[in-house]
């Protein structure tokens, strides 16, 4: 599969390509190019001249090539989720509930789009200019780049470039390395669509060489989801020229279980919440801080529930479990459990690995001072219970990260929950439900070290523009 630019599917100036794997059962899928510094200078170069033509497209015209896009993806999103489905190793059902995600998102987007209306400051408000009148619009930002993770390359896809090409940017896609070929094809569909040649492309290049794009003076906004320690290496890099910077990144979501919290619900939730695409969710629970009172009850019904899951190959339709992104990944999992136990939690259920593999595990007694109760970051299936004894101490505990992406919180009480929820240090939390949750619509990012910015329809285009106040001076006789 080739790369986009201006327009055109294009292999990179160096010739060399790099291999797709099915990180399942290691058959090669396809092979892409292997960018370089040169490849981004002209992707960039070409998205400058493409902005300054599509930024005078008028919302109503832009809407409508959006809509052919995904007359497109309708046609073509079996062909989509089986692509995501085999390089990503998520199950099908999975893949092609995101593929879905393409018409919410790109639907919701859309209409904020054409109802996203300017201010107005009428004369008078302030004493002294009673007769001025202030407009406040908004402008394009430039060249956004958009640097997608592996683990929900078709999500992330539309939360950053259906906002940026309403809002009049162009859009420099890089797509993660280790599976770029959903991504590729849905750049490609745009294109086809008829976003004109470089206001879209796609460029797949390893992560050093992204770092170009980052540094470049021209790139109005780098918008990034991926860890904690790319997000700062980069808010560093786009700090020399003053580049916007919007941060997606880590999260260790605390999911406290209080004594009057319904178990089942919460066991229940802990399928969906933590086992997701194999664990490999930023905002997915990972810190399970449970009562000791019915810590027993909880971590018997989650091990209950887990053992029901389906494991097997991601292309199979009754799947519901299947591999990590890579060998290496599982591996990196396989050492963050090992030293769990060192510092010691006990295996109850799982902690295995086989390959690119990783057995749902559950790990109990965890000290409050261990690694993953505070900072660790386990991106795979793994539960790691963490005790306590009153509320305080719970909010104690799920503060005590560097992290605030996400949180829950269980009980039957409502104000209890919300008293917890009010405390807790994170972007969202979610009462009664696993904090995985986000909605197109809300607006999603993290405290701390979990990000800067959001993303949602309910907030990107800010992210995406530039303030501008028009004054009419004098206009009020």
């Amino acid at each position: 599969m080739k790369m986009i630019i201006n327009g055109k599917k294009v292999d990179s100036f160096s010739k060399e390509t790099f291999d797709v794997i099915n990180p399942f059962n290691n058959n090669l899928i396809d092979s892409v190019p292997k960018a370089n510094a040169e490849d981004i200078d002209e992707a960039i170069t070409k998205a400058v001249i493409a902005q300054k033509s599509w930024a005078k497209v008028p919302i109503s015209e832009k809407a409508k090539i959006l809509y052919k896009f995904l007359d497109l993806v309708e046609e073509n999103k079996e062909d989509l989720a089986q692509t995501l489905c085999a390089e990503n190793g998520k199950p099908i059902t999975e893949a092609r509930a995101e593929i879905n995600n393409v018409f919410i998102s790109f639907e919701g987007f859309i209409g904020k789009a054409k109802h996203y209306y300017g201010t107005i400051i009428p004369a008078g408000t302030e004493e002294g200019q009673e007769k001025n009148i202030q407009f406040i619009t908004r402008a394009p930002i430039g060249v956004v780049v958009c640097i997608i993770p592996f683990n929900f390359p078709c999500d992330l896809f539309d939360q950053k470039v259906a906002p940026a090409l309403l809002m009049g940017n162009s859009a420099l896609v890089l797509p993660s390395s280790e599976n770029p070929l959903t991504v590729l094809k849905l750049s490609s569909l745009l294109v086809d669509a008829g976003i004109p040649d470089g206001v879209i492309q796609c460029i797949t290049a390893p992560g050093s060489v992204k770092g170009n794009a980052v540094a470049d003076k021209r790139v109005g906004l780098v918008t990034l989801t991926g860890s904690t320690e790319v997000g700062i290496q980069s808010a560093k890099v786009a700090a020399e020229n003053l580049t916007h910077i919007a941060l997606e990144l880590g999260g260790n979501d605390a999911f406290i279980v209080l004594d009057d919290a319904d178990v089942d619900l919460a066991a229940k939730e802990i399928v969906w919440g933590r086992m997701y695409n194999t664990g490999q969710v930023c905002c997915a629970s990972k810190r399970f801080i449970v009562h000791n009172s019915i810590k027993d009850e909880f971590v018997e019904k989650v091990i209950s529930n887990i053992k029901k899951l389906k494991f097997g190959d991601p292309s199979e339709e009754d799947t519901e479990i299947a591999c990590l992104i890579s060998e290496k990944a599982a591996k990196e999992i396989e050492k963050q459990v090992n030293k769990t136990v060192e510092q010691g939690g006990k295996i109850v259920l799982g902690g295995n690995r086989n390959g690119s593999c990783y057995e749902p595990t559950v790990i109990v007694d965890i000290p409050r001072d261990a690694d993953v109760a505070k900072d660790m970051e386990i991106f795979g299936p793994v539960i790691s219970v963490i005790s306590f004894d009153d509320d305080d101490e719970a909010v104690e505990i799920a503060n005590s990260s560097i992290y605030g992406l996400s949180s829950c919180v269980f009980s039957k009480d409502q104000k209890r929950a919300y008293n917890i929820a009010s405390q807790m240090e994170a972007g969202g939390v979610v009462i009664n439900g696993a904090s995985f949750f986000r909605s197109f619509e809300m607006p999603f990012g993290g405290w701390k070290h979990s990000g800067i910015g959001t993303e949602g329809v309910y907030s990107t285009f800010e992210e995406m523009t530039l303030s501008k106040t028009i004054v009419l001076k004098d206009i009020v006789s």
